[in-house]
């Protein structure tokens, strides 16, 4: 029982240093908390099993010492390399699940580039930040707006009830009608862009939102590539 505490404290500290943007935590800096959480650990572990565990074990004291000294240090290490591990973090989590942006780089002065895999579908489909709520949208470069099925309208704080729907577009499904809005804010991965212009669809015009050149245009750049999307800031 002590030993998975111990390993919580740990986990729970990697996570809380891995997302700490002004390197305090808790009152304390970034690099202090990294060694409180894992000497607490270690106290945790030591004094839970200390007296039954190592009794006549001096060999099994020092190995576990070893082990749990190497797990601090990696501790520390993650926080102090958490820049460089970020984007590789964001990679993999693109490889496993397609659609979630992946940053390739960064440079000094703000360009930002990234890339989306393609579904086992043959779309390309990204999860899209609509006024801070997560929309998944098919990338359509032949959509010139941005169109957002009637539920994922309210998923974005907009009440699709209250529109007027008299432009006209033509969808998978045929000719339909939709309502213009202005969106607050859109962003894939650290891609963000605020005021655009988009559309929504009348109700089962859509059987997914599509992510237009309303948004793709005020990109630097888009650039399909085999299985990828790569989109530069």
């Amino acid at each position: 029982m002590t030993t998975w505490l111990a390993l919580f404290i740990l986990a729970l500290a990697a996570m809380m240093l891995v997302s700490s943007d002004t390197g305090m935590i808790a009152g304390i800096d970034a690099t202090t908390f990294g060694y409180v959480a894992f000497f607490l650990a270690l106290l945790v572990y030591v004094s839970g099993g200390l007296v039954t565990r190592y009794a006549g074990g001096a060999s099994a004291m020092v190995r576990d010492a070893v082990t749990w000294l190497a797990l601090g240090l990696g501790l520390v290490t993650m926080y102090a390399y958490k820049d460089e591990l970020v984007p590789i973090a964001a990679r993999v989590v693109g490889e496993l699940m397609p659609g979630t942006a992946m940053t390739v780089e960064e440079s000094a002065n703000g360009l930002t580039e990234v890339r989306i895999r393609r579904r086992l579908d043959g779309h390309f489909t990204a999860t899209v930040d609509v006024n801070g709520n997560p929309i998944s949208m098919i990338v359509d470069t032949g959509a010139s707006s941005i169109v957002l099925r009637p539920e994922d309208a309210r998923k974005a704080g907009i009440d699709p009830d209250t529109l007027t729907y008299r432009i006209p577009v033509l969808t998978a499904n045929g000719r339909t009608v939709a309502a213009r809005v202005r969106l607050k804010e859109v962003a894939i991965g650290p891609l963000d862009r605020t005021g655009v212009d988009a559309l929504v669809a009348k109700p089962g015009a859509l059987t997914q939102s599509l992510l237009g050149m309303s948004f793709l245009s005020r990109l630097r750049s888009y650039e399909f590539s085999g299985d990828f999307l790569t989109l530069r800031g």
